[in-house]
């Protein structure tokens, strides 16, 4: 009988132990598998002390369906949440897509999501600076550092392979 109380006890604190995110680190990169997300993410924060100090967010997350990064940039005023924009997508060394869009998520968020296509990776996995040139508006034209992207990619895909 004790042994039986002991059990149900024990089973009764694992169930009300919250769900902990898979997480590990890059550098200053955070590979992660939250409980409420279905695939890992890769995200980077950062400070520009050339760009008034303002701050740089980007997430990284795949499958093999589709490659999503979200960038938010606290310089950014997007008016319409929703509004779909056109933008040349790269990198410092290697064009990517041109006229990619990139839906408004918020004031100073858009999300681009593309078919999964290796080639994409490979370059991301290359890249020093990811650009995202909009169609007729250079001062919302955005480059974000993506210091160590061949390991973060790496890690993603590893977090995807053994994601719980």
């Amino acid at each position: 009988m004790r042994k039986l109380l002991f059990t149900i006890a024990l089973l009764a604190g694992f169930s009300a132990t919250p769900v902990l995110a898979q997480q590990s680190k890059v550098g200053d990169w955070t590979i992660e598998k939250r409980s409420q997300d279905t695939h890992c993410n890769a995200s980077r924060g950062y400070k520009d002390k050339e760009d008034e100090n303002r701050d740089y967010v980007i997430v990284l997350s795949y499958s093999d369906k589709a490659i999503v990064i979200v960038m938010i940039y606290d310089g950014w005023e997007w008016d319409k949440v929703g509004e779909v924009l056109k933008a040349d997508f790269g990198t410092d060394d290697a064009d990517i897509m041109k006229g990619a869009k990139w839906e408004v998520m918020d004031k100073t968020t858009v999300r681009g999501i593309f078919e999964f296509n290796q080639s994409i990776l490979d370059r991301l996995s290359k890249a020093k600076r990811l650009t995202v040139d909009f169609e007729d508006d250079d001062d919302d034209s955005i480059e974000m550092q993506i210091p160590r992207a061949g390991e973060v990619l790496g890690a993603l895909k590893f977090c995807e392979e053994n994601r719980k």
